[in-house]
């Protein structure tokens, strides 16, 4: 029989709650009751729509007899009562966090922190009984809720971390308090919010302040802010400090790399030894991000040929560089390549990096849809026109234009590489299908409130139509 996650007594005394009733337990943490299993303990957040008001369905659903609740008359039931939920769901996940002696690493940085974390959990299966943020749960209700589901049993956890103001970071790592706290890279993201890129370097540093004693920082040695990182490190109480990158002397260093369009072979030194390893990524930065996650994982006590074979195993997930062929009327199939889960300046070059490795098929052409690009200040302008040069080199055909940020970037392309300026996602669908030949190569990149990603569920699904009435 599974161990339960939380018994009635654990969680009254995790959260500072009451309970209405004891004898239940729970097998797990929810907050979505169309998500919700039955067994699952619901948080009654308040966020774009209010949890009490799912109360009652989420008992009815089969939720573990208990609800964590500030309102405890808005159903019928066992209760878990407490005077802020959120409050209560973040003393909840720190209560998880006592009881459980797993290895624990954070992860933050402007790009590569998802595809890093996923990586990380990847190699911590591996090793054994491992637990890691879903999706990207990396906000304020999203790392205390992966904290509370986190087994007892967990030997090692990864926890994503993420921000758009100051302070943030700072209080998720309080939380989790990392025994490895790592930084991915410093990018032009934030910039809105935050001015600065000197500014973006402090707020990631923040991760560090959480740190257990004697604990061990992350950081990557290639990056511009690499000594403004250090001098976070050496202010907090980290006892130890990992670099990883192509930067000599790097604790973990990139010394060759052979890269395809999907994926690629290389040789890096792990402290002083050499190991060979293979990647079935696509894209150079994925080698800078095995690096990271071998040191990571160093730091987390796993041995770094585990950490590599984990490693050779991954493949690309949906937005995050997956290709897939998408049929289309009159015979017409074009490979896509979907990049449409996020972006920013650093994420697109990297995109356009392994894009320009792609061959198109017979008589097609490279075509890029790039989507706006969101919170980057007075220089959004520059910044997206900055992306031409790297598209041009990329040998892109044809570019459409998605959103009011992505006009300076189709002002900044020749004219010949122009085809569309869309407004919206909403018509992006119907461009792409005018313009698209047989044999294209198609990129699809842009932050997610561009809606990029419409596009790709659009060709998905009118590609699985296509094969269903064939």
């Amino acid at each position: 029989m599974t161990e339960p996650l939380w018994t009635a007594k654990q969680a009254a005394e995790a959260s500072g709650g009451r309970l209405t009733e004891g004898g239940w337990s729970a097998t797990g943490v929810s907050i979505d009751t169309r998500t919700l299993q039955p067994g699952d303990l619901f948080i009654a957040l308040t966020d774009r729509r209010d949890g009490h008001d799912f109360a009652q369905a989420a008992l009815e659903k089969g939720a573990a007899a208990a609800v964590l609740v500030s309102r405890p008359e808005v159903c019928s039931g066992p209760r878990l009562v407490v005077n802020d939920v959120l409050d209560g769901l973040i003393k909840l996940g720190e209560g998880a966090r006592r009881r459980s002696d797993a290895v624990r690493v954070g992860v933050t940085g402007s790009v590569g922190k998802t595809s890093v974390k996923e990586a990380l959990a990847a190699v911590f299966r591996k090793a054994g009984p491992a637990h890691w943020s879903e999706k990207s749960y990396n906000n304020h209700w999203g790392v205390p809720l992966t904290l509370s589901r986190m087994p007892e049993a967990t030997r090692h956890a990864v926890f994503e971390m993420g921000m758009n103001h100051k302070g943030e970071i700072s209080t998720l790592t309080q939380m989790v308090r990392p025994h490895v706290a790592m930084i991915t890279k410093i990018a032009p993201a934030h910039l809105e919010n935050l001015g600065s890129m000197e500014a973006i370097a402090d707020a990631k540093s923040e991760i560090f302040e959480g740190l257990e004693a004697d604990g061990v920082a992350v950081i990557p040695a290639d990056d511009e802010f690499a000594p403004r990182l250090m001098q976070a490190v050496q202010g907090s109480g980290a006892g130890f400090m990992l670099d990883f990158g192509l930067t000599p002397g790097a604790a973990v260093r990139i010394l060759s790399y052979d890269e395809g369009p999907d994926g690629g072979v290389g040789r890096m030194d792990v402290m002083g030894k050499p190991m060979d390893f293979r990647l079935r990524l696509p894209g150079a930065h994925q080698a800078v991000n095995a690096a990271g996650v071998v040191a990571a994982a160093l730091g987390a006590g796993v041995d770094p040929d585990l950490a590599l074979d984990a490693l050779s195993e991954l493949k690309p997930t949906a937005g995050r560089g997956v290709a897939f062929f998408a049929q289309l009327s009159k015979g017409r199939v074009i490979e896509v390549v979907d990049e449409s889960y996020n972006a920013n300046p650093a994420s697109m070059r990297a995109a356009f990096s392994a894009l320009k490795l792609r061959k198109p098929h017979g008589e097609g052409r490279k075509l890029a849809v790039i989507g706006e690009m969101l919170e980057l200040g007075p220089d959004s302008r520059a910044l997206h026109a900055s992306l031409a040069e790297p598209l041009i080199e990329a040998g892109v055909d044809q570019v459409i234009g998605v959103g009011e940020g992505a006009r300076a970037l189709m002002d900044a392309l020749p004219p010949a590489l122009r085809a569309h300026w869309c407004e919206n996602a909403d018509t992006v669908v119907e461009s792409l299908t005018e313009l698209a030949r047989d044999g294209d190569v198609v990129l699809v990149k842009g932050s997610n409130a561009s809606g990029v990603h419409k596009l790709v569920s659009s060709l998905r699904d009118k590609t699985a139509s296509a094969t269903a009435s064939a």
